[in-house]
């Protein structure tokens, strides 16, 4: 099974569409061990996405060039003997917290969840890898997200009827494995 996300909008039009052992979904409810499971990307709570798609694919088209401008200013700056930079991150991070969007989202696909009488929800978009307990007024849920496989070089893992995080850095930590961010940055430098 396929989880649409943010990047995937020619696929969300073949949502629920079956290919053999592929099929994609936007979103997947799953009973396990007696608990109810949602799992879903989680673009639709990000506002930027939802609502101003223009700003996400211009986002996109203005990543790239943030990337090529940045190539051109760390050349510059290990020419003058100075360590190279990551603007996209600082960008990114900056955005993430002037709208205390890690929160905002978490507490919005919590709600969501309980009122749809979930054990668990299930997500990724932020990229924020976690799994804990979100209490409200009106109940709780067990709130996990993936993280990613790029920056965070984390994922969920699902072993003899437990949830555990799994991160790979954590886990090679004595071989001096480099952040794939960093290998990015060396490669544009």
């Amino acid at each position: 099974i396929y989880l649409t996300g943010n990047h995937d909008d020619l696929l969300r039009k073949f949502s629920d569409l079956k290919l053999g052992n592929l099929e994609i979904r936007d979103k997947l409810t799953l009973k396990i061990n007696g608990k109810n499971y949602w799992f879903f990307h989680g673009d639709v709570f990000d506002v930027s996405v939802n609502y101003a798609k223009w700003i996400a694919r211009l986002g996109g088209k203005g990543y790239d060039l943030l990337i090529r401008i940045n190539r051109i200013i760390n050349r510059l700056l290990k020419k003058y003997g100075h360590p190279p930079k990551s603007f996209s991150k600082k960008i990114k991070n900056n955005i993430k917290n002037a709208v205390k969007f890690i929160s905002d989202f978490e507490k919005t696909a919590a709600e969501l969840a309980i009122e749809n009488e979930f054990d668990y929800v299930v997500c990724g978009h932020i990229h924020s890898p976690c799994i804990h307990t979100v209490r409200t007024s009106h109940g709780q849920v067990i709130y996990m997200n993936s993280g990613d496989w790029v920056e965070n070089l984390t994922a969920l893992e699902y072993q003899m009827g437990k949830w555990q995080m799994f991160d790979y850095l954590a886990e090679h930590s004595s071989s001096n494995v480099p952040r794939p961010a960093t290998i990015i940055e060396s490669v544009y430098a």
